[in-house]
């Protein structure tokens, strides 16, 4: 994955990293994950399948809610979207992450997607909970 920096639980990605998937920005609580459409990602209609779109949403939630100064693993607990807008072969998506609130093991976060033009083709909301595994990594 692409990006300034990338820590070892989205270099060790390899799902996201088979979408092509790239970390423009890791801040506590905010990530932004871009990923450029490709012609596999298409269902039956020739639109990108929810799936991906989904995948990216999760990408960026994930590194929003596990902290760098954490050695916990915080993981989805619950997740919605909604799908605002087609995704066509040859757009780029960028997903925004944001932590809405937070009280102990949990967390709210949402997601914005948007394309290339900068309007949004999704929403998603991710509710987590921060487990008692620790990182195996650094």
């Amino acid at each position: 994955m692409g990006g300034k920096h990338v820590r070892p639980m989205i270099a060790n990605d390899r799902a996201s990293n088979a979408l092509g998937m790239r970390v423009e920005r890791d801040e506590p609580g905010l990530a932004v994950v871009g990923m450029a459409i490709r012609d596999d990602m298409l269902n039956g209609f020739g639109i990108v399948h929810g799936g991906f779109i989904f995948a990216l949403a999760d990408t960026a939630f994930a590194i929003a809610c596990n902290e760098l100064d954490s050695d916990r693993v915080t993981v989805a607990a619950g997740a919605d979207i909604a799908f605002l807008k087609q995704v066509l072969p040859g757009d780029t998506l960028t997903a925004t992450a944001r932590r809405v609130a937070g009280n102990g093991r949990t967390g709210l976060y949402d997601v914005t997607l948007t394309d290339q033009a900068g309007d949004v083709v999704a929403e998603f909301r991710g509710r987590s909970r921060t487990t008692d595994q620790t990182r195996s990594w650094s």
